[in-house]
């Protein structure tokens, strides 16, 4: 295993992703999904089969299905991480390609189910890969006060040079969903991903961290997966995935009247 470490570390460095100069590809009125097909091999089966969409600037956006309906393909596609069969993704008039997706990757920040937090303080954690001297503390308290953690860290002993512990052990599920949404509003983002970000917590801090998302700066654009229709009920607008396809579209009160059978997501 080391010598494999070895020669990994031996392996020459994309030079793009360490260029800060990338050509960024900002959104400012649409993302745009036209005739979207996915399959991990040429034998295999669609992942996704015909996804079109429309995401407007400042809108949020859920996508709900059960496992193995094509929600995280349909994620890792959006971030530029797989490329499709065909169709396309563009932003503005822009089609996201693999020679341009890291000006995209530029503007976009994810939150997962499990946030990773390092044995140091709130201000690191949240300024996460940022040199601690080059650490910019207003934008690390204005991210906070978006991600509605700021008064909480505030009520600790030492405010944001507080210890978290090793992966986060000395504070709640809660307050790390909401240090992880601060970190990715650090990062100043065009469109924010909430990947399966709450399904770990109980309906009462669900809906905390779900307020908090709620009251973000509407000129971020935020997608929102889940198992759950509940977790998305207050988006713009829901989509519905089951295998491969948009089976469903419109806002929760529409979709709850439908005659639609939500039991694998609600």
């Amino acid at each position: 295993s080391l010598s494999d470490v070895l020669e990994l570390l031996d392996e020459p460095t994309n030079e793009i992703l360490i260029k800060s100069s990338v050509n960024r590809i900002p959104l400012n009125k649409k993302i745009k999904i036209e005739n979207l097909k996915f399959k991990y091999s040429p034998d295999g089966s669609k992942i996704l089969n015909g996804i079109n969409l429309e995401i407007p600037k400042g809108s949020i956006l859920g996508i709900i299905g059960a496992t193995g309906s094509g929600k995280s393909t349909f994620i890792d596609i959006l971030m530029g991480l797989l490329h499709p069969v065909s169709g396309s993704l563009s932003v503005d008039d822009t089609i996201i390609t693999e020679t341009n997706k890291f000006g995209w990757q530029a503007e976009l920040a994810h939150v997962p189910q499990s946030i990773f937090l390092i044995d140091s303080s709130i201000a690191e954690n949240i300024a996460l890969g940022v040199p601690k001297l080059d650490i910019d503390h207003d934008l690390v308290k204005k991210s906070a006060m978006q991600a509605q953690i700021h008064e909480t860290i505030l009520s600790w002993k030492d405010g944001y040079s507080s210890i978290v512990g090793e992966r986060g052990v000395r504070i709640s599920g809660g307050q790390r969903q909401r240090i992880g949404i601060a970190r990715a509003l650090y990062k100043r983002p065009q469109l924010l991903i909430l990947d399966e970000a709450t399904s770990a917590l109980d309906n009462l801090t669900e809906k905390i961290v779900m307020e908090a998302v709620q009251n973000i700066s509407k000129n971020i654009t935020i997608i929102i997966i889940a198992h759950r229709l509940s977790t998305v009920k207050e988006c713009d607008k829901i989509f519905l995935l089951e295998n491969g396809k948009i089976k469903s579209q419109g806002r929760f009160e529409e979709l709850i009247k439908s005659d639609i059978n939500f039991n694998i997501a609600t």
